[in-house]
C-alpha cells in the first residue's frame, strides 16, 4: 500500500513525443521524460512507464529512410529498434540511480487467466524493488486479432491490471477541447471530466498524429480507465517538473475522474479480457438481485442458457435482449439445462454465479 499523497501512476507517452523527425527517438526529449519519471521516483511515487518508440527507434537501422508501413516492416522494426529503446531508457535512468526492467505484452497476456495473474505479480515484485517497469506491446509477435489498438489502451489496462491511482497520457496537445482548436480560433480546453460522455468522444475527433493514437483513443482508453476506477489525465509534460504538478492536479491537460470503485484484478479479467463461452438469461427478479442488491444467481431466477460452456467459465448474463454483465459460471451449460427441466429434477446446491464472480456491463 502507497502512504499517504504518495501514488501508483501509470504514465504513458508515444511516438509522437518520443521520435525525432529524421528517424530515431530524440534523445533529448527522452532525457527530459526520464528527469520527469525520477523526480515523481524521488518523492515517493511508484512509477510504471508504457513507452511507444520501438519501429521509430529501429526502421533506420532496418534501411528505410521513413516509418514502413507494412506489418512485417513495422514488426522488423520493432525487433530491433526495441532492444534501443530500452539501452537509451537504462542509460538515462542509470544517471539518476534507478534500475529498469522491460515488460513486452500482447492481447493474450492478458485474455489467459494465469498470465494475467503472473503480469500482476511481476510487475508488483518489480516496484516493490523500486524497479522502474517499462512496458510495450510485443509488437514483432503481435497479429491483428491480439492487438491493443494503440499503447493508449494498453496503458489503461496496465493502469487497472495493477490499481494505479492515476493514469497519465503524455501528448503534444494540452489536453482535450470542445472542438479542434487546429480549425476552430474559439476552440475553449475541457480542464476536467466527470464522465465521458458521447459529446465528449465526438469533441475528440479523430485526429491522428505520428502514433498510432490521436486523441479519440486516448478518450476512449480514459474511459477504460474510468470504468476500473482509475483516474486519467491527458496532457503535455514540457518540464522536469511536469510530471510532479500533474500528480499534484495541477496539469497542463485534462483530468478525467475515476469511478468510485476501484475493480478487483480477478474483475478486472472477467469484464475486459476473459473470452466468453456462453449466454445466461434471466428474469427481472434476478437482474434486480444481481444489479441493485449485489446478490449472487440464484437458478430459481434463470429462463435460459445458450452456449456449451464448463464450470468455471465466464458467460454474458442477459435479462431479455438487454446485456447485464459477465460472470464465473459455478455450473456446465449442460448442468443447467437439466436443472430447467422439470422432468429431470435436477437439484443445484450452490448459487449459479456467485457476487464475487460476477461484474456489471459499464
Amino acid at each position: 500500500m502507497q502512504s499517504e499523497g504518495k501514488k501508483r501512476i501509470v504514465v504513458k507517452v508515444g511516438s509522437s513525443s518520443l521520435a525525432s523527425p529524421h528517424g530515431g527517438c530524440d534523445f533529448a526529449k527522452m532525457k527530459l521524460l526520464v528527469e520527469a519519471l525520477s523526480l515523481l521516483k524521488n518523492e515517493g511515487h511508484e512509477v510504471l512507464l508504457v513507452s511507444s518508440g520501438a519501429v521509430a527507434s529501429g526502421y533506420t537501422l532496418l534501411g528505410y529512410q521513413q516509418r514502413p508501413r507494412t506489418l512485417v516492416a513495422k514488426q522488423a522494426a520493432a525487433a530491433i529498434g526495441q532492444s534501443v529503446l530500452m539501452q537509451s531508457y537504462a542509460s538515462l535512468f542509470a544517471e539518476h540511480h534507478y534500475n529498469v526492467a522491460q515488460i513486452l505484452l500482447t492481447r493474450s497476456d492478458f485474455s489467459d487467466k494465469e498470465r494475467y495473474h503472473h503480469a500482476f505479480e511481476t510487475i508488483s515484485l518489480l516496484l516493490s524493488r523500486g524497479i522502474v517497469p517499462i512496458i510495450n506491446e510485443n509488437d514483432p509477435v503481435s497479429v491483428a486479432e491480439l492487438t491493443f489498438g494503440d499503447n493508449d489502451m494498453l496503458g489503461a489496462l496496465v493502469s487497472g491490471l495493477v490499481h494505479a491511482d492515476l493514469y497519465t497520457i503524455i501528448t503534444d496537445t494540452d489536453g482535450l477541447y470542445d472542438k479542434d482548436p487546429r480549425k476552430h480560433k474559439d476552440a475553449v480546453r475541457i480542464p476536467y471530466l466527470a464522465e465521458i460522455t458521447a459529446e465528449a468522444e465526438a469533441a475528440a475527433g479523430d485526429a491522428g498524429s505520428l502514433g498510432t493514437g490521436g486523441m479519440r483513443s486516448k478518450i476512449i482508453a480514459a474511459k477504460t480507465a474510468q470504468n476500473l476506477g482509475i483516474s486519467t489525465f491527458i496532457g503535455r509534460a514540457t518540464r522536469p517538473d511536469s510530471l510532479l504538478e500533474i500528480a499534484a492536479g495541477r496539469g497542463e491537460g485534462t483530468y478525467v475522474s475515476g469511478k468510485n470503485e476501484n475493480l478487483p484484478t480477478r474483475k478486472q479479467w472477467i469484464a475486459l479480457h476473459s473470452p466468453v463461452k456462453g449466454q445466461i438469461f434471466i428474469d427481472e427478479g434476478a437482474a434486480h438481485a444481481l444489479t441493485r442488491d449485489r446478490r449472487s444467481l440464484l437458478i430459481g431466477g434463470v429462463r435460459d442458457v445458450a452456449g456449451d460452456f464448463q464450470p468455471g467459465e465466464v458467460v454474458e448474463v442477459f435479462c431479455g435482449s438487454q446485456p447485464l454483465g459477465r460472470g464465473v459460471s459455478r455450473y456446465g451449460a449442460e448442468v443447467l439445462r437439466l436443472a430447467l427441466s422439470p422432468q429431470q429434477g435436477v437439484r443445484l446446491e450452490n448459487e449459479v454465479i456467485h457476487r464475487d464472480q460476477w461484474v456489471l456491463v459499464p
